[in-house]
């Protein structure tokens, strides 16, 4: 079987994307995930260039990595100065690092109009610095930066400077497509005719300007080249990167090309999702093989084929990336998508004809004034479990009030007052909060937390308002999506209203039902029913 080697520069590239600050602890936790996952390179950063990459080339010295090498990122040295003298170079050198990858230039518009040097000047730029990191023992990678749009300019020059690299020892020659602009033809065409005149191993680095990184990442290996160059979900600079997401797998599964074992494989769903929590970005629910829409069926046709076959539309089997298959509930839901969902909840509704049909309806009714259960499984497995009389009652609301008060001063007062049956008892209880809905959540948390005492490990994670009709103004329906956590797993529910308030609290206590449920709260304490949780000396 073929081998490719998998590079990783999320740490460099990928922090070019807006939005994203990788703090150095940030950088380790990632560091350990990708070692795991079983990349062969992780590209640190710039080693000197600031505190922070500082920081890490220090720390990571203490890592024990079982697969991957650490790679120092850097320039070529200075025009007309002596390799040694080069601070970038030095910083390099003193960084620790085993691996280095120095970027130099391939196109003569950079070398004439940034670099403001000559062609000979720059490849001995290219070729001096190699030589001299060669000289001290590191393996060097060479990133031939704007090669295509140089060797579409120029191949002449272009193939000089990678033979500048070449001659001084440079490991891999890696083609990097830095404007994003080339397309699949082009790359495949370049990559074989580069193959032909170069005796060095060669790599590809695409950027996804024209939403081709994979694409050309993908041909560029059928070419020839031994490394792929790229970023944990295609995060970097302007469209992002090559996303090593949807290579690896791509070479892997599609293609027959090993880069990391089936067994490593199985963590790349996870370790998608790490980077992406750290990166304070939400995962991309439709990102291929790893996102959370990536094996999920909706239409009901699809979920008929799914329950007979469960490969019938699926690409691959999920498991092998670590991603698994979800049938989701919405308006396009037939009554095999009912049992199959059901089914994961450890249902058998196969038999239940009549209810699966009146379950149907009634989601059927409810997304047409605006439930949306595809982004709520947990309001939908709680409207499975009360239509078919298993689900426990935790308390009975009586009334809820909230006020609002704004002062002269200018501060903003919110409070919530609510009045429930739990434990055999009438409570009221009384909040403030920074809104409506925080106080709201604090009088309920208070009403019924000593008799709850796992709601402290509930906590809302997220909360969402779209309003339904914009031209109803403020009386449209609004619909209100919560997300919450007990710190093992996340869940999310609905509340559809013309009172925003009315719709929060309904999203607010599924959410809370759903945590109780989980935590089986109930039945360790003997609640059964309702009765039995207003008389907890019973159990």
């Amino acid at each position: 079987m073929a081998r490719v080697e998998i590079y990783d520069t999320t740490l460099r590239d990928g922090a070019q994307r807006e939005g994203i600050s990788f703090s150095v602890s940030d950088k380790l936790r990632i560091v350990h995930e990708l070692d795991k996952l079983g990349v062969h390179y992780i590209e640190g950063g710039w080693p000197g260039s600031n505190p922070k990459d500082m920081e890490f080339f220090e720390r990571v010295k203490n890592v024990e990595l079982e697969n991957a090498k650490i790679v120092g990122f850097g320039s070529t040295r200075r025009k007309n100065i002596h390799a040694k003298d080069d601070p970038n170079l030095a910083a390099i050198l003193d960084s620790g690092v085993k691996v280095a990858c120095l970027v130099g230039k391939c196109w003569h518009v950079h070398v004439e109009e940034a670099l403001r040097t000559t062609w000979e000047e720059n490849k001995k730029m290219v070729g001096e610095s190699i030589a001299y990191l060669k000289e001290h023992g590191l393996e060097v990678l060479f990133d031939a930066e704007h090669f295509f749009d140089g060797y579409k300019a120029d191949p002449d020059f272009a193939i000089d400077v990678l033979k500048a690299a070449q001659d001084a020892g440079a490991d891999c020659l890696v083609l990097c497509d830095t404007n994003g602009g080339a397309l699949p033809l082009e790359v495949k065409r370049i990559v074989e005719e580069v193959k032909a005149k170069m005796d060095t191993p060669l790599g590809i680095h695409a950027h996804n300007d024209t939403e081709c990184a994979v694409a050309n990442s993908l041909v560029a290996v059928e070419a020839g080249v031994a490394q792929v160059q790229g970023t944990m979900n295609g995060y970097g600079e302007r469209c992002g990167n090559a996303n090593l997401c949807s290579i690896i797998p791509a070479l892997n599964i599609k293609l027959g090309i090993e880069t990391i074992s089936p067994e490593q494989l199985m963590l790349l769903t996870e370790a998608s999702h790490l980077v992406s929590e750290i990166a304070n970005f939400s995962p991309y629910p439709q990102q291929a093989y790893v996102g959370q829409s990536a094996f999920a069926h909706k239409a009901g046709v699809h979920t008929s084929a799914v329950e007979r076959h469960d490969q019938t539309y699926a690409h691959i089997n999920p498991a092998l990336v670590g991603n698994i298959q979800r049938v989701v509930i919405s308006e396009l839901a037939g009554k095999s998508t009912i049992v199959m969902k059901a089914n994961e909840l450890g249902i058998d509704l196969s038999g239940e004809e009549h209810k699966v049909t009146d379950i149907l309806n009634r989601i059927k009714g409810l997304e047409h004034v605006g439930y949306q259960f595809e982004a709520a499984d947990a309001s939908f497995e709680i409207l499975l479990r009360k239509a078919l009389n298993i689900h426990p009652t935790f308390f009975k609301l009586e009334r809820f009030k909230v006020t609002m008060e704004k002062r002269e001063d200018g501060k903003v007062a919110t409070e919530a007052t609510i009045k429930l049956h739990v434990g055999g008892r009438t409570v009221i209880e009384t909040a403030e909060g920074n809104g409506p809905i925080n106080a709201l959540d604090g009088a309920l948390r208070k009403a019924i937390g000593s008799v709850y005492p796992a709601l402290d490990s509930i906590e809302l994670t997220d909360f969402k308002v779209r309003v339904l009709d914009e031209k109803k103004g403020t009386g449209a329906v609004t619909r209100v999506l919560i997300e919450s956590t007990d710190r093992e797993k996340t869940w999310g529910t609905i509340g559809v209203s013309e009172n925003i308030i009315e719709a929060s609290w309904q999203a607010l206590l599924d959410s809370v039902e759903y945590g109780l449920t989980h935590k089986r709260v109930h039945e360790e304490q003997g609640f059964n029913s309702m009765d039995s949780a207003d008389n907890p000396e019973d159990g």
